[in-house]
Formats: structure tokens, sequence, C-alpha cells
């Protein structure tokens, strides 16, 4: 009898809908019964919402939650998923992701029909939610409210969320909407539930609702049923949910699915979307499968796509060179375009990725640089410290950035300060221009900040600008006190072997970079062992090859301040004669040259380029003052080389007189 009463109360709403013309109600008067810090007090103000999406219906109170267990299979028969992909598709379709990474939704509808004209005119959740209680009658009426009130509280601010979320809760229309949700989950078109997940899951109705959790085994059933892009807006649903049963099943029978469709899948938003949601525990081979589905349609790549692209190959922890290389091209042709906050997530992407194209790091400094006016220091710091984690030096908005910090030394709070210290010491950046005033202003700033900085950071502070050459005297007064009294090193300290190694790179500048260090006569040096390691062997042949003897060079020095040499050459004082090491040893004599061979990982170098990086630039600096003429070796080139080659490459490091041939291998290490 109740059933029948259902039925007539529907029948006639249904008429009286199409009888009469339907306006939604302002945003004020929408507002109106919602006012909860008014007058009038919601009644489902004092009800707790996990218990009132699991006492939607009596019947249902107390009952439990239905997982899916181990042995369920989680897809329909092959003949039910035949039939079911000629259903009628749903009154829903994804659109591209915006900047946010949400899915946008459109209407498939009657536009004659007043109940979505209306819809269309909302302009909050909650004008969704009145018409929803006024003019729905059809759960495809519902589920369009309730994906319209998703679509319009996304584009809120956070705080404008919070504010409406509460709302939206306490809203009347809304406890009637999850109530049909949940009485017709099982009759829904596969659009409109894999959206109504969506918009529930975003909206933040907890997962351990019974709503929720229906909603997700309803998807499990009709998991053969959905289209590509339905798969797609689920995957975005579940990669936002924490695991449980019903997620974890549904997350291993969509990877399933995927594995079968990705060839029939042509769409690259789609395919850059699964990427994203199926993240990095995706198996190898699937990473692979949808690699080549990718670059198969890579021909249709679009600068947004390529954007997201990247973002996409970070979650599934995939490095794919020929996918990246594509997007970079893109990125390059369009980069005016690129948003600020997407030039930041590029670099980190590559880092993540390591991934490295000094084509594309330099497009992107280019733009900064031209357009450093625009931009905030802010913006331009965090810019420089995700170059500086790739090992890529942007020189000349380097040398403008230095510009802007002295005309404007505020700027340096004590954060602001490590990062510009830490940046320009890796990258071993002084400015050509006001380089006396670029440091002073650094060193004003950390006298500044010692009243309340920590001894952590004020090593960090004095080891980078020592990095760079410059004592701050005052800073290391304070740093030695502290020193003293063993403040700066504890016993148990996570990171003591790096706080010793910095100290003592501090303590070696203080004394070598001091001006009144003069270069001793002769230095005492010492043969750690008579062996050189693998990765040397090449060199050392080359050497005796070139040399004649190995009397005619020491290898594995140690120098005094814990320095080393791989190799040490000992010279005329016109450089064009290489003498004995025993000869020169019984007669020390300080016009002999002395050469410092030392290999050194590509690594070392700012990407692209021969300029050492900060620590290799201030040993270098270090065997200068101790009296020798270094020459940096990039040891994976050498490597590469063969036999003739690398002799030839070391007689023009070696011999003055060869110009031309250390000319060309300078080339060569370049390339």
């Amino acid at each position: 009898m109740n059933k029948r009463i259902s039925y007539l109360l529907n029948t006639v709403r249904y008429l009286h809908r199409y009888s009469s013309v339907l306006t939604p109600r302002s945003s004020g008067t929408t507002r109106k019964h919602i006012l909860w810090i008014s007058r009038y007090r919601d009644p489902l103000g004092n009800v707790n919402f996990r218990e009132l999406f699991l006492n939607i219906f009596p019947s249902l109170h107390g009952s439990s939650l239905r997982f899916l267990s181990q042995k369920t299979d989680v897809f329909s028969t092959g003949a039910e998923a035949l039939v079911s992909e000629q259903a009628s598709q749903s009154s829903l379709e994804a659109e591209k992701l915006d900047d946010s990474g949400s899915f946008k939704a459109k209407h498939v509808v009657d536009h004659d029909d007043p109940f979505f004209n209306s819809l269309r005119k909302c302009t909050c959740p909650c004008d969704a939610l009145d018409l929803a209680s006024e003019s729905a009658v059809s759960i495809k009426h519902y589920t369009n409210c309730l994906t319209t009130a998703w679509r319009l509280f996304k584009h809120m601010s956070e705080e404008q969320q919070r504010y409406e979320k509460q709302l939206i809760f306490e809203h009347p229309a809304f406890a009637k909407l999850c109530q049909q949700l949940l009485r017709d989950s099982r009759r829904m078109t596969r659009g409109d539930l894999v959206f109504s997940l969506h918009a529930m899951v975003n909206l933040g109705v907890p997962q351990n609702t019974l709503l929720v959790q229906t909603l997700l085994r309803v998807c499990q059933e009709k998991l053969n049923q959905l289209d590509n892009r339905c798969v797609s807006v689920l995957a975005t649903t579940l990669s936002g949910m924490d695991k449980d049963k019903n997620v974890s099943a549904l997350q291993a029978g969509l990877q399933l699915l995927v594995e079968q469709r990705i060839s029939s899948i042509k769409d690259i938003f789609i395919l850059q979307n699964l990427m994203k949601c199926m993240g990095k525990d995706v198996p190898v081979f699937l990473k692979k499968k949808l690699e080549m589905a990718v670059l198969k349609e890579i021909d249709h790549l679009t600068f947004p796509n390529a954007l997201r692209v990247f973002l996409a190959l970070v979650a599934m922890n995939y490095c794919s060179y020929p996918i990246l290389t594509a997007c970079s091209k893109k990125i390059q042709e369009n980069v005016h375009d690129v948003p600020f906050r997407q030039l930041i997530l590029i670099l980190e992407a590559c880092h993540t990725l390591q991934y490295r194209n000094v084509k594309l790091f330099s497009a992107l400094a280019d733009y900064v640089n031209s357009t450093a006016c625009l931009w905030d220091k802010r913006q331009i710091i965090l810019f420089l410290s995700a170059c500086e984690a790739l090992g890529f030096q942007p020189s000349e908005l380097m040398e403008i950035f230095a510009e802007k910090l002295t005309e404007d030394p505020e700027f340096l709070n004590l954060k602001n300060l490590l990062i510009v210290l830490r940046v320009y010491s890796r990258l071993n950046y002084v400015p050509r221009v006001q380089k006396h005033r670029f440091f002073e202003t650094l060193q004003s700033s950390l006298n500044k900040c010692l009243p309340q900085i920590s001894d952590t950071e004020l090593l960090k502070a004095t080891y980078s600008l020592c990095i760079l050459g410059y004592l701050p005297h005052q800073a290391l007064d304070e740093l030695l006190q502290k020193d003293s009294k063993d403040e700066l090193i504890l016993s148990d300290d996570l990171y003591k072997e790096q706080k010793e190694m910095m100290l003592r790179c501090v303590k070696t500048c203080m004394e070598l970079d001091s001006p009144s260090f003069t270069k001793p006569a002769f230095v005492v040096t010492e043969n750690s062992s008579s062996l050189v390691s693998l990765s040397l062997r090449k060199a050392q042949e080359a050497l005796i090859e070139l040399l004649g003897d190995e009397n005619m060079f020491r290898q594995n020095v140690q120098l005094p301040y814990k320095y080393h040499v791989d190799f040490e050459i000992r010279m005329d004082s016109e450089g064009k004669k290489v003498l004995p090491i025993t000869a020169t040893d019984d007669h020390p004599d300080p016009s002999v040259q002395r050469l410092a061979l030392l290999f050194v990982p590509l690594s070392t170098f700012c990407m692209g380029t021969t300029h050492p990086q900060g620590k290799l630039a201030m040993k270098k600096r270090h065997l200068n003052k101790l009296g020798y003429h270094v020459i940096l070796i990039q040891n994976r080139k050498f490597q590469e080389m063969t036999n003739e080659d690398a002799v030839e490459f070391l007689k023009g490091k070696i011999y003055l007189e060869n110009t031309s041939s250390s000319s060309e291998a300078t080339v060569q290490d370049n390339n």
C-alpha cells in the first residue's frame, strides 16, 4: 500500500513539474533558512553527520556494510559486459581537467526541460539543493543537482568552502538527496553513478558512511559497464580515498580493466589521468603499456596536456624520456603561457624523475629573466631554489636577483637568507656587478638574525658564505664560541658527520681564505696508497704512455687540510717539461709548477657547463692557495674516450703550448 501511494505522489509531482515554469530562487532567498548563526536554527544542526547517513532508512539502521571478499569476482559475466556497453549514455560527461585537477561536468540533457534550465542558473551549492527539494522527481534530477553543487563548490576559496560545506550538510534537502542516491544506486546510469560518488567524496562525506560504501559496492558490480571516461572519473575519485576493503577491491579491478582496455583508449587526457590516478604502485609492465599508449597519441599532444603529463609521470614515478622530451618541446613553444606555479612544478617533476633537459631549463629561466619585473621576489627565490635542486645555474637571473636584494635588504629575513645562501653557494655564483655590496648585504642580514638564529642555521649560513670565499667575521666569532662550548655538535646528533664536515670546511676557509695567508714555498704531501681505483686505471695508463714512466707523476696524493689529489705532476717554470717526482723531492724549488689532476663526476658541475659547483670550486680555490694549478676532468667523459684520445686529451691539458688541443678537449667536455 505504501509503495502505491509513493508511486502516486511521484506521478503527481512529475505532472506538476511539466505544468509550471521553474525559476530558481536567488542566493539571498536560498540562504534565509540556513543562516545557522542567526535566529533560525536548522533541525539537523544537532545531528551527528555519520549518524545522519547511517540512519537514512530505518530498515537499514544497524545493518553492517557489505564488503567485497577476496573470492568475489569484481567483473560481471562476458555476456552482461557486451550488452551493458550499449547501455544508455550518462547525463553527465567528463570534460578536461581544470588547473585544480578536478573534473568539470557538462549536461547532456533536453535543453527545453525547465528543471535543467533552472539548474544552469544556480550560483551556489545551496541553490541547487533548493531546486532539488522543490522540483526534483527523478534520480537524474538528484544526481545533476549533486554534481552541480560540487561544480559550484570547487570554484570557491578555501574560506568560502569551509562555510559553504556546513551550509550544505545542514541543508534539509541534502539528507533527502542522499536518501534518494542510496535507494536508487543500483538503478543509476553509469555516468550518474561515478559522478555522484565523485561529488560525494569531494564534498567531504565521510568514507565510512553507508552511502559512500554502497556507491563503491555498486561501482564494483557495474565495473565492466563503465566506459573509458567513467573509468577515468572513478580512478580520480579512488585516488583521493583512504584504503579500505571496498576501495582496495575496486582499485584492483580497475587496474585489470585498464590493462584490458588500454589499447582502445585514444584520448590522451584520459590516459594521463589514469597514469596520475594509478600511482606508483602500478606494476612496471602496466606503466610501459600506458607509456606506449601515450606515445601513439603524442602527435595530438596539446600544451595543457603536456603540463599534466609531467605531473602524471611523477605520480606514477616513471621516467619516460620520449614522453618527457615531447612534452618539453611543447612547453618550450608555449613558455609564455605557463603559469608561475606550473614552472615550479615542472622543475620539481624533472628533479623527481631525474630528467635533465638543459634546453627546457634554459627556456624557463630565460622566460622568468625576461619578465623578472613582473615577479615578486618570493616567486623568484622559489624558482632559483628549484633550479638549485637540479644543479642548474640561471646566471642572468641570479645576477638580476642579486641586484634586487641589494636594493631591498629588508626582504632577507632568516628563512629567505638561508635559501639565498644555499642557492648561491651550491651553484657557485658571485655577482659580476656590485660583488662587495652583495656580500655586505648578506653579512648585514645575517648579523641581524644572530640573536634568534639556531646553532644549526648559524653553521649552515657561515658554511655557505665561506664556500663563496667570503668570511663573515661576527658570525664566525659566535660560531667558534659555540664550538668551544661543544654546543654545535652533540654526541647523539643525527647529522653529526655532516656538521663535522661543514665545521671543518669553515675552519679551513678561515685559514686559507684569510688575507694574511701566504702561499707556502713547499707543501708536504704523502701517498696514501700506490693503488688507484678502477675508475682511474685508464687515466694511470694514459699518463704512463704520455710521460713514459710512473716516476713522472704521483697518484692518490694526500695534502694538508684533508684534501686529496688523484694525480700530481711537476713541471719546470715554463711549463714545457715534466720533472721526475724524486728529483724535485730531493731539491725543493719554489719555481717548480705543480699540477693537480682531479677526475670528478659530472654532478659536481653546474648542469650543461664545466662551471664547478660550490664545494668543488672551494677545493680548487684552496689548492691554488697551496700552490697547485688544478685541472678538472669529467671522469665519465674521459672513460668514454678511446685510449688514443685519452692520451691526446691529457697532453693538451698538461702542456701549455698545446693550446689548440686543450680547446678541442674543452669543447668535447662540453658536448
